[in-house]
């Protein structure tokens, strides 16, 4: 029994040690941000890293998310003889929901994973050790640019997303079931404001900055993970673990953002 409630004392305290981190990681990498001053090149090298570097993989799944949401936003309004809402449907599914996060999941796969595994790679080699010998702030130098870089990127992305998809619903209402184009994009115009606008902004934005904060700072403290270590074992492991943590934080963040706004 003794064993029982220390092996759980032990995990509490893992638990606590490990989000504390992630805290002290954010607070420590938004200070950077003013206490220098601000270089926009190493930005604009992670925009084209995260943004554009990510723009096609963006296209393809916008186009048949946006297709798949058509032929199944048709079979279910077909029951109720509502196809003229197919545009509303298809396209306040995407802007509120889909959009934001499966963007989001794609990127935390392509630049999550990489960022978690460069920043990795530079701890096990003792180069972040070597910034801060010659005084050089390693959040400043190495993670505020690439924060900054995935807080601009996500909501162009989710944008793009957005309108690739709409576009692949419109080509399966109009090609394969011949619903009327006025109606389509008239639905959508009418029924889609602001507000769910709004929340796709707010999602994407929030997702911008989880998916580079829980991947930097995996990787920061590589040496400090129970299931990482030195070599290219607890890399790998680091990384699987930061994009698993990443995709869940996103997933949990998009009800609580769907719950206060609705």
């Amino acid at each position: 029994m003794r064993a029982f409630f220390e092996k759980i004392g032990y995990e509490t305290l893992r638990f606590l040690e490990s989000y504390g981190r992630l805290g002290i990681f954010l607070v420590r990498t938004l200070k950077s941000l003013f206490t220098s001053a601000f270089k926009l090149r190493p930005v604009l090298r992670q925009i084209h890293f995260i943004g554009v570097r990510s723009t096609f993989v963006i296209l393809f799944t916008g186009l048949f998310t946006g297709m798949v949401l058509g032929l199944q936003g048709y079979y279910t309004l077909n029951k109720f003889g509502s196809e003229g809402f197919l545009g509303s449907a298809v396209a306040l599914g995407l802007i509120r929901e889909l959009g934001p996060v499966l963007t989001a999941l794609m990127v935390i796969g392509r630049a999550g994973s990489a960022i978690c595994a460069e920043i990795g790679i530079m701890r096990n080699s003792e180069q972040i050790d070597a910034l801060e010998c010659m005084a050089i702030d390693p959040y400043r130098y190495l993670i505020s640019p690439k924060l900054l870089a995935g807080i601009f990127c996500l909501p162009l992305l989710t944008a793009i997303f957005d309108v690739i998809g709409i576009l692949g619903g419109y080509l399966v209402g109009f090609g394969l079931f011949r619903i009327n184009t006025g109606s389509y994009f008239q639905g959508m115009y009418l029924n889609v404001d602001w507000a769910d606008i709004k929340m796709g902004l707010v999602k994407s934005l929030v997702f911008g900055l989880l998916l580079v904060w829980i991947a930097a700072c995996k990787g920061f403290y590589l040496h400090l993970e129970r299931t990482g270590g030195f070599g290219a074992e607890g890399v790998s492991r680091t990384t699987t673990d930061a994009v698993v943590l990443s995709s869940v934080s996103v997933l949990v963040w998009d009800y609580l953002i769907s719950a206060l706004m609705i």
